[in-house]
């Protein structure tokens, strides 16, 4: 017979940290879910792309009318320093009521309760449409072949998600606080300064390349792109390297890098941020005498879901089993919520990320149980 019992997100957890899955490394982890999601009716396809692994399943008829979906990832950062951490990194060990282990927060506990959760929710309740889940292995990395992978199998596919909702980790502190309708775009700029090499006692006979750099860097600090827009704050520029990898104190180098990156809300575009970054290196090229060249790598625009029905659904739903209502919120860095942002409209829910990358990363046991129920009422409500 087969066992329908509530499938135990906890343990789901437990059993997906326990494969060692540092970016873009499978470990186990898609083979693990591919077996669950099958036992449960679901189709699965694994859409593999160069080097990453990824994941897609559906419940329920191609090309439903409703076909709610939940994207994740199961690929985890590096380890750091392995003597640092106190529980041993793939262990899944459960302490005092926190879960151990690398991708414990971020996201391996977020793709356990979805998973979970859809799979209690069609064997109980099944729906009049389709439920789809679309995992990657390259989140944490370039993001290149993962999800954009699966989106494109999508179209080629003719499957599509109505709804999306991504489960990274959205709340700071507390859970239930926050849900993400949108995300700033992301942006880093490589600028290579060409001078003249010479003695440093003798600087009118050089071209510096660093002075111009740092010309320039003080420039870009000091016309900030914008004050913040009605849901987003204000762009940020940081500074990230300046070197020309010169030992000798006495001469001027002949050549300097430096990189800066942005996150910019919706009042630009990658290509308008990268309009502004040129014309500034263009301006103090024409100061300096200095050759300046500028390569940039957009790694995803600035979006947002407009505040409606969907949100509503998932405020509601956090709302019932929690007691408060989540902040709608476009804050933090980049999830592969971008890339789903062109296919559906989508929302990103997940649990409280304090931990996530860090060393020790944990997850609240609770939480899980509680992040399980809020998606099983979200897909309860969607398809009532």
């Amino acid at each position: 017979m087969p066992d329908f019992s509530p499938l135990d997100p906890v343990q789901l957890t437990a059993d997906l940290v326990r494969c060692p899955t540092v970016t873009p490394a499978e470990g186990g982890a898609l083979l693990l879910l591919r077996g669950i999601l099958e036992n449960a009716g679901f189709v699965c396809t694994r859409v593999d792309r160069g080097d990453t692994p990824n994941l897609f399943a559906r419940w329920g008829v191609k090309g439903a009318n409703k076909s709610f979906g939940f994207n994740g990832h199961t690929d985890v950062v590096p380890l750091g320093d392995a003597q640092a951490w106190t529980h041993d990194p793939f262990g899944a060990e459960i302490i005092d009521g926190f879960l151990y282990g690398r991708g414990a927060t971020d996201m391996k506990s977020g793709v356990a309760a979805f998973v979970a959760a859809a799979v209690d929710f069609l064997r109980q309740t099944p729906p009049d449409g389709a439920v789809i889940i679309a995992i990657t292995g390259d989140e944490e990395d370039k993001a290149v072949d993962g999800t954009p992978a699966l989106l494109d199998y999508m179209a080629a596919q003719g499957e599509r998600m109505t709804h999306c909702l991504v489960g990274e980790p959205t709340c700071p502190n507390v859970m239930g606080e926050m849900m993400k309708i949108g995300r700033r775009g992301s942006l880093t700029a490589h600028f290579t300064a060409r001078g003249v090499q010479g003695h440093s006692a003798y600087p009118d006979r050089a071209k510096n390349p660093m002075s111009a750099l740092v010309t320039l860097m003080a420039r870009l600090e000091a016309d900030p792109l914008d004050t913040g827009t009605e849901h987003f704050d204000a762009s940020t520029l940081a500074i990230t390297t300046i070197d020309c990898g010169n030992p000798a104190t006495n001469v001027i180098p002949a050549q300097g890098r430096a990189t800066v990156n942005i996150r910019f809300n919706d009042a630009h575009s990658g290509a308008s941020v990268s309009d502004w970054l040129h014309a500034h290196a263009a301006k103090v090229q024409a100061q300096t005498g200095v050759q300046i060249d500028t390569r940039i790598t957009i790694s995803g625009e600035s979006f947002l879901t407009p505040l409606g029905d969907f949100s509503a659904l998932i405020s509601n739903a956090v709302q019932a089993e929690l007691g408060r209502a989540p902040q709608p919120s476009t804050s933090g860095g980049t999830s592969d919520a971008r890339f789903v942002k062109d296919h559906c409209p989508v929302v990103e829910f997940g649990l409280v990320g304090r931990t996530m990358h860090q060393v020790d990363e944990r997850v609240e046991v609770v939480q899980i149980h509680q992040l399980k129920a809020i998606y099983g009422r979200i897909l309860q409500n969607y398809f009532a």
